[in-house]
């Protein structure tokens, strides 16, 4: 199954069901242009023979940026750069969607001191972010064109498809938590009033890029923090989701201040070890979503073994497979894989053995593996996990005071 092509429903075609899913490259120059070392990176990936390719963050305004060294799409200038990265994204007949966002009050405070969010309320992480600054009605419009813009260059460029980014706490999933989105007006409140803005996006993207263009979402099963954006909620969504026909919904899960989601459940405490067993962490949830919903369905996380994959394909659980860190860790294993000759794609653990660093520790590691192999080198597994526990933070101040004394 895994290896089966799959026809999405504006009736564009991908060759097989295996996906690599996002993962930040932050690999921009100091224009936030795609770089060689991007397209570098993407033709690997499209030599793996995976059929879809979503790109990491690529963020609509410059000054909220995820991370440094984001790709920016807000000026058509960049089109021939962008057009470049395309190129050798598709190389082999697959699919390579853009994944568009805003980070909202995750941006840190290298790139803004008072970023925007729906209401006031400070992420609370390492005094890396600043208080936000509740959005107007006229930075909301804003925020809308600049949805619209980026997918607009996205197809101009040559990418194949968008994914709108509403998950992981950014802005669009900001919105939609009632933690973060303390509004009183059209746009907080129920959840009708707080996906509006979701909903106003993907119908103003699809004006644009038309019906047989692509587009996806990532949304959250869950936040996994009390008085959070809940399951429930999350199924609302999927059906109005369900309503405007997209093309393909991704499930995951966490914000910042919940990082740890791949082992964590909605109550915070440690997935059982039966769900463990099955690989996939919200594959409870997406048969909650195929009792209300037709829309193709992924999943990212905890993917591993070949004869997994194919179950609940073949049962109808998933459309897709997606994955991330298999495709910077077995990056090499990943044609065998989609042959069934590699039954299963050992997972790496990046541990420092004290808690408070250990997300930090792994987001470290593979950011650096995606920096070497964008300028032509190997995985290096022996990297210190204290190391990397400080590498985001020391980049972005240098990204920082680089950009700062220009």
């Amino acid at each position: 199954m895994i290896s089966t092509e799959f026809i999405l429903p504006c009736g564009a075609k991908l060759k097989n069901r295996l996906v690599k899913s996002a993962m930040t490259e932050r690999i921009s120059n100091k224009n936030f242009e795609p770089t060689v070392g991007l397209e570098r990176l993407y033709k690997q990936w499209s030599d793996s023979g995976a059929g879809l390719l979503i790109t990491g963050n690529v963020v609509i305004d410059r000054r909220h940026l995820e991370s440094a060294g984001n790709v920016c799409f807000d000026d058509e200038h960049m089109l021939p750069k962008i057009r470049s990265w395309a190129r050798e994204a598709t190389s082999n007949g697959n699919h390579a969607w853009v994944q568009i966002s805003h980070s909202g009050r995750q941006t840190n405070k290298f790139s803004t001191g008072r970023p925007l969010a729906p209401s006031e309320v400070q992420l609370k992480k390492m005094g890396l972010f600043g208080k936000p600054k509740a959005m107007t009605e006229e930075d909301i419009q804003d925020v809308i064109k600049g949805f619209v813009n980026a997918a607009k260059i996205s197809k101009n460029a040559g990418f194949t498809g968008v994914q709108i980014h509403s998950a992981h706490g950014y802005l669009l999933s900001q919105f939609l938590s009632p933690i973060t989105n303390k509004r009183t007006d059209k746009w907080g409140g129920s959840i009708e009033n707080r996906s509006r803005l979701l909903i106003t996006i993907i119908r103003e993207v699809r004006k644009e890029v038309g019906n047989d263009f692509p587009i996806a979402v990532k949304l959250n099963s869950a936040d996994f923090q009390r008085g959070g954006f809940i399951e429930e909620e999350s199924l609302e969504v999927v059906k109005m989701l369900d309503i405007e026909r997209i093309d393909l919904l991704e499930i995951s899960g966490g914000t910042y201040e919940k990082l740890a989601f791949f082992i964590l459940n909605e109550e915070g405490k440690e997935v059982k070890e039966s769900t463990k067993r099955r690989e996939a962490y919200f594959i409870e949830f997406a048969k909650k979503i195929r009792a209300i919903s037709n829309l193709p369905l992924m999943i990212t996380g905890g993917f591993r073994s070949y004869g997994f994959c194919n179950e609940v394909l073949q049962s109808g659980e998933v459309d897709l497979i997606g994955m991330a860190r298999p495709f910077i860790t077995n990056m090499k294993d990943i044609p065998g894989f989609l042959e069934g000759e590699v039954p299963v794609l050992e997972n790496l653990v990046v541990r420092t053995g004290m808690k408070q660093f250990e997300d930090a520790a792994e987001g470290g590691f593979y950011a650096r593996q995606l920096i070497r192999f964008s300028k032509g080198k190997e995985l290096k597994v022996n990297m210190s996990p204290l190391w990397c526990s400080m590498f985001l933070i020391i980049y972005e101040f240098r990204k920082a005071m680089a950009k700062k004394f220009l």
